[in-house]
């Protein structure tokens, strides 16, 4: 497997993270995500983690893709980071429920220039 650290291995990573917080996190109540510690904690994580790789995306696939809310991911690391122990679970849970599967949405459709021709 190529392990070239690009765009596109950056992407994978981001991706996969997006699918870990919506495999982990399906069905939840707001209630429920917050009683789990460690499930809370997980998430923040690979936000952390999205925001972290998202930062290693070339500023021109960035500008290429610009329907992906690239700087609210960086805030949302913000938020995360700067404010452990503060972090408002409601703004994380609408995030889980809501931003997250729409951007795997988005990003899903971010395909290879060589993907496009098969």
């Amino acid at each position: 497997m190529d392990h070239k650290k690009d765009d596109w291995y950056y992407l994978a990573k981001i991706k996969a993270d997006l699918a870990f917080v919506i495999a982990h996190t399906e069905g939840k109540t707001k209630s429920e995500m917050e009683a789990d510690e460690l499930l809370v904690d997980s998430i923040m994580f690979r936000i952390i983690q999205i925001a972290e790789n998202n930062g290693r995306l070339s500023d021109d696939f960035k500008v290429r893709h610009k329907n992906v809310p690239w700087l609210a991911i960086k805030g949302m690391r913000n938020r995360i980071v700067h404010d452990y122990g503060y972090v408002d679970l409601t703004i994380v849970y609408d995030t889980v429920i809501h931003g997250i599967p729409e951007m795997l949405s988005v990003l899903n459709t971010i395909k290879k220039p060589t993907e496009d021709a098969e």
